[in-house]
């Protein structure tokens, strides 16, 4: 598996995914977004089960179709503290999700973009599967919610947030008390009253 910065948000890079195995793919074709990602040019692309149309060949600017990608991230500068990068969207491929992907592209996110010079990283989360990957990156939840009700979590790039069990369910209980899946029920249920999970390589 390789990482890669595609480019920061002044770049405008754009990245082409295929809608059909990739959730937000539209978001990553703008120029809005920096982009980086988790690659694999040996992994199989099983074949898929959906059978809406694939995407269609568009103009020339907008890259080919990338196949070897595992997991993408989107993301830009806050627009009061230019020392802070928001991840706007995270994806993994479907086939690939339940692999711990996730926190391994934050992780290394988070390492290039301080050695870019970025000191902080923000995310907002919608689902408690999310919420959990990035404690696993090292952020940690702020007590905060946009104004869609997701949960802001944060860190700094030198060192992982300090995060109390409290803290960490105090996260959990908001989603807990919202109408969600059976899948996320289970989740929640299951992590009722642990510590947060362990970051990954610390």
């Amino acid at each position: 598996m390789e990482f890669a910065v595609l480019g920061w948000p002044a770049d405008g890079p754009r990245l082409r995914l295929d809608y059909r195995r990739f959730t937000y793919a539209g978001k990553f074709i703008t120029t809005k977004t920096g982009k980086a990602v988790l690659s694999d040019p040996e992994a199989p692309l099983p074949p898929l089960s959906d059978e809406r149309p694939p995407p269609a060949d568009g103009p020339e600017h907008l890259g080919e179709l990338r196949d070897d990608v595992l997991a993408a991230v989107a993301f830009n500068e806050d627009r009061t503290d230019s020392d802070t990068l928001w991840i706007r969207y995270i994806t993994v491929r479907r086939d690939r999700r339940g692999e711990g992907l996730g926190p391994v592209l934050l992780s290394k996110f988070v390492d290039a973009a301080a050695e870019y010079g970025y000191d902080r990283l923000r995310i907002a989360t919608n689902n408690p599967f999310a919420y959990e990957a990035c404690h696993k990156a090292g952020f940690g939840f702020t007590g905060r919610e946009t104004g869609l009700a997701e949960l802001v979590l944060e860190r700094p790039t030198d060192r992982p947030a300090s995060v109390s069990k409290e803290t960490y369910q105090s996260g959990l209980d908001r989603y807990r008390a919202r109408d969600l899946g059976d899948d996320e029920h289970e989740f929640l249920a299951s992590r009722k009253g642990a510590d947060p999970p362990v970051v990954a390589d610390e």
